[in-house]
Order: structure tokens, then sequence, then C-alpha cells
């Protein structure tokens, strides 16, 4: 993990917003409820936000809350989380079989595959929300926006030592926090 800068959450809510606009039409496009997310962040964490670097390995621990698949029939992520590998296990575990059952999901991260690799928006406590009440890892990284994008990078092989991807980190940053796998890189 390379720290870049601390910023103000207004340039935050800017950088989101050049990359992901909201369009009602698109039936993949849930940038609404990312957005909701980053709010929520500045509201329960309050104070400056980081923009980092993470070595593809960090992304794989970065914790993902609930999420039912984008309304198929298998739930990717129960409601107590899973991390990004754990969820790409999951994944690999269920085969073609969530591609039929899921199929908005699977074209999500299909498509975020071939993109070129947008920043993530993480913080280190989960956010109020049915998505992530049920967390059970309750610090550490977790996902505030690009599970697709996460997992699509995890299933390409990208998420190898040397690779960087840029993200922005909401909340509290104490060394003695719990962290899944190791100690906290805050």
């Amino acid at each position: 993990m390379r720290v870049l800068e601390t910023l103000p959450f207004e340039a935050v809510l800017r950088r989101f917003a050049e990359d992901h606009t909201y369009d009602a039409e698109d039936r993949t496009n849930f940038n609404d409820r990312a957005e909701r997310h980053l709010l929520s962040a500045r509201r329960e964490m309050p104070g400056r936000w980081r923009r980092l670097l993470l070595e593809g390995p960090e992304v794989g621990k970065v914790v993902l809350p609930w999420h039912a698949g984008e309304g198929g029939e298998a739930e990717l992520v129960p409601a107590t989380g899973l991390t990004v590998t754990e969820a790409v296990d999951r994944l690999a575990a269920l085969g073609t079989s969530y591609e039929r059952s899921n199929p908005l999901c699977s074209l999500k991260i299909a498509r975020q595959r071939r993109a070129d690799p947008l920043p993530l928006f993480l913080s280190t406590r989960p956010v109020s929300g049915p998505d992530h009440d049920s967390l059970t890892i309750r610090q550490g990284i977790i996902h505030l926006d690009g599970l697709h994008r996460m997992l699509a990078w995890a299933t390409s092989g990208r998420l190898t030592p040397g690779r960087w991807f840029e993200a922005y980190v909401a909340g509290p940053w104490h060394g003695d926090e719990p962290y899944p796998g190791g100690p906290s890189p805050f």
C-alpha cells in the first residue's frame, strides 16, 4: 500500500462523478447506490480521505458486503461478507451455473475485464444500510464501490504482486486495529 495524498470528501465525490455517471435507463448501472455509500461514509467517518495505491494481493483482502448477484438466483456474497478472494473462490465453485442464474452480475464482471481500471472507493469500517449491516468483519478495508471491478481483476489474474490499483479510502486509520490477513496497514 502506498498513500499518495489526503483530500477532502468533495474532491473524492468529484472523482467518483467523473468516472461513474448514473443512467437510470442502463440496467447495469447502480452508481446511485455507490454514491449513497460514499455519502454514508462521509457522514459516519468524517474527516479527510486517503488516495492510495493497493497492490494486487491487498485488493484480494478487501471485504465485500452482501451481494445478491444483481437480482439473480444465486447469492454471490452472503450478508456476513466475503473477501474478494473468497468471492472469487465462490464464483469458481458455482462455475458456469452462475452465468446462467445471474446474467446481469456476470455481464458486469465480464465488462470490467475489458475496461480500463477505475479507482476503487473503500472505507475502514462498514457504513449503515442493508448491504453492510450484517458484516462480521467490522474493520479493515471495506467495499463501497468497485465489487465487479475487483472480481473481474481477480478472475483475470490481475491481482498479482507488483500490480497497483488506485483507491480512495474513508475512515480512521489505527495501526492496532484488526485487519483480515494480518496487522492493519493503516
